[in-house]
């Protein structure tokens, strides 16, 4: 997997690339102090797959980085990993785009549990958070409530197709329908026919919702599969 962090504490980065290496040894990790910086990397490494963002940086603020990320590179989901871990600031991110938050004052080893979640294509929020105010449903979906607790849930858990399935990952990551639509090579008219199905499968009726239960879920997602076809098609 190719991991851009973007940082501008040097011991942090460098604490976070012991972590990464040790859940995934082929990592590749690429280090940026400025938001700015990080975006001349996404430009020139094209295969950049996650990218882990702080929000106190010097120059442009992680929170106005994320807002141009998402914008300019919206294929790249961004989790935040801050210091500034109130409600309203882990609100203000997902709203912005990120697809999950990390604390900084998380010990060395709810550092590793969370890092692991995000690399293993899942949401990862902080466990102190006031989940009702980032508007998540309360109810468990009845699918959830039938399947086994004993293993990570999947969408299929929830009654969702392969494809679904595809649409899920790719609403959580904050992509537009547009880039769905392009990116699994269907029509922009049944990716919103999808988006409706597994909006309603969680309970939910946003994207900040649909993070806040698929964190409360511990949804594991497989990646999304290649197009079935080179041009939009229902």
């Amino acid at each position: 997997m190719n991991v851009l962090l973007i940082d501008d504490h040097r011991l942090f980065r460098e604490g976070i690339a012991l972590l990464l290496r040790q859940l995934m040894p082929q990592v590749e990790l690429r280090e940026a102090s400025t938001c700015e910086e990080g975006f001349r990397l996404c430009e020139e490494h094209a295969g950049i797959e996650l990218v882990l963002l702080d929000l106190n940086l010097h120059g442009l603020s992680g929170l106005a980085g994320l807002a141009i990320l998402r914008g300019r590179y919206p294929g790249i989901p961004v989790v935040v990993m801050s210091s500034a871990e109130d409600d309203a600031t882990i609100r203000a991110t997902i709203d912005a785009g990120a697809m999950g938050f990390i604390p900084k004052s998380s010990s060395s080893d709810t550092m590793l549990d969370a890092l692991s979640v995000v690399l293993a294509n899942s949401i990862y929020l902080p466990p102190g958070l006031a989940l009702h105010e980032l508007g998540g449903s309360t109810h468990m979906p009845l699918a959830v409530r039938h399947a086994t607790t004993q293993r990570p849930l999947t969408p299929f858990d929830l009654g969702l197709t392969a494809r679904q399935a595809d649409v899920l990952y790719l609403v959580l990551q904050g992509k537009p329908i547009k880039l769905i639509s392009r990116d699994l090579g269907v029509a922009e008219s049944t990716v919103k026919s999808h988006v409706t199905s597994v909006l309603r499968a969680l309970n939910v009726t946003t994207r900040t919702q649909a993070i806040v239960a698929a964190h409360r879920l511990g949804l594991r997602f497989d990646r999304p599969a290649p197009p079935v076809k080179s041009s939009p098609a229902a």
